[in-house]
């Protein structure tokens, strides 16, 4: 078998698997499941009701020290 004919069967052959993997491809598109979601999500019936969350006055302190890291 000559070079150039096994190369171009070589070719041949990477160019059919790289397209049939081009073609089977799956990307996630954004779509809406359903519109009542209570099957997919588990989540106890009194946990949706809550009150708004009032932070304390050590929040921004809280975030600054987030920020900072360790000094080590």
């Amino acid at each position: 078998m000559k070079l150039e004919f096994a190369r171009g069967l070589f070719l041949l052959g990477a160019l059919s698997v790289a397209s049939l993997a081009a073609a089977a491809w799956q990307e996630a598109t954004p779509q809406v499941i359903s519109e009542n979601l209570a099957g997919y999500c588990l989540v106890p019936p009194q946990a949706h009701k809550s009150s708004a969350v009032r932070p304390d006055q050590d929040l921004l302190l809280f975030m600054f020290g987030l920020s900072q890291g360790h000094g080590v």
